[in-house]
């Protein structure tokens, strides 16, 4: 496992000085396009059908590892930090040229909620808690599933959360079509969200105390297991307060509040963005110098 480890290292690198792959070698596109044909086959208002969903997502994860077996890289393709750092500071950008029909347009690259009436604080926390929630998703989660698993870990991992980033929705449409996905979700980020919030106690060291006591009093109140821990970590490390009302098309959800500073400002969008950089550098790191072990699975 220790010789997995670094080459999960060599794929978080990777990302972190090159980026995402092009569209045509871009997993979630394949991922993406695969499962929504699944759901036009299979669609029907049923747990039942979501888990046959769900079960076929995970065998397209496992054929992708078939086709790409080198864990370095297939990290390097399935994580994304780089990405989600620069659609941040994109937003950032427009939200400092007091361009807010901008911002709105970009917002859904990040963030499932409709941004049609966000205003310019409603915008920058919405940016803040996707660059937290996504600390874990696409850098922490997809790692932990390389070292543990290699490229069948990593390729299964980004099946399913693509699919719960379709499907795992509380409306009318997916509501029990997407319990499975969501679920599954759940449980596969479950440690690498509380890895996360870790991490951000590691690399941010002034700011220890605060982050367990927030992440321990506030982030079960969140609806999700693990964006909750992970917002909370990030609000306390930032000294922010994340939380509110999001709206999600015709959902409408009331957050709990996270974290005992003011509200997030645009200067905290890039705030978040260096607090993740520095949370894959320190993943980095420990995967990195891991004692090597003889016989250990590239």
């Amino acid at each position: 496992m220790n010789g997995r480890a670094r080459a999960v290292a060599v794929g978080l690198l990777a990302d972190l000085l090159v980026g995402d792959p092009p569209p045509p070698w871009h997993p979630v596109g394949w991922f993406g396009t695969a499962m929504a044909g699944a759901e036009r086959v299979l669609y029907r208002d049923a747990r039942s059908a979501g888990v046959a969903h769900a079960g076929i997502g995970a065998l397209v994860g496992w054929a992708a590892a078939r086709a790409c077996p080198s864990t370095a890289v297939a990290t390097g393709i399935c994580v994304a930090g780089r990405g989600l750092t620069r659609a941040a500071h994109e937003v950032a950008d427009r939200l400092a040229d007091d361009d807010l029909d901008g911002a709105r347009e970009l917002l859904p690259g990040l963030a499932g909620r409709d941004p049609a009436n966000l205003d310019r604080a409603e915008i920058t926390r919405a940016v803040v808690e996707s660059v937290a929630e996504n600390t874990v998703d696409a850098i922490v989660a997809p790692a932990c599933w390389a070292v543990l698993a290699g490229a069948p870990g990593v390729f299964v991992h980004r099946a399913v959360n693509t699919m719960d980033a379709m499907v795992g929705h509380r409306n009318r449409r997916y509501q029990r079509y997407g319990w499975a996905a969501a679920r599954l979700d759940d449980a596969a980020a479950w440690l690498p969200a509380r890895l996360t919030a870790c991490l951000v106690a590691t690399v941010r060291p002034h700011a220890t105390a605060r982050i367990g006591r927030v992440v321990r009093d506030q982030a079960s109140a969140h609806p999700s297991p693990n964006a909750g821990v992970a917002e909370a970590a990030y609000a306390a490390a930032l000294d922010i307060q994340l939380g509110g009302t999001n709206r999600y098309g015709e959902a409408i959800e009331h957050r709990p509040r996270l974290g005992n500073g003011p509200p997030p400002t645009p200067v905290d969008i890039r705030r978040a963005t260096r607090l993740c950089r520095d949370v894959t550098l320190a993943a980095i790191a420990l995967l990195a110098t891991m004692p090597a072990r003889t016989g250990a699975a590239p």
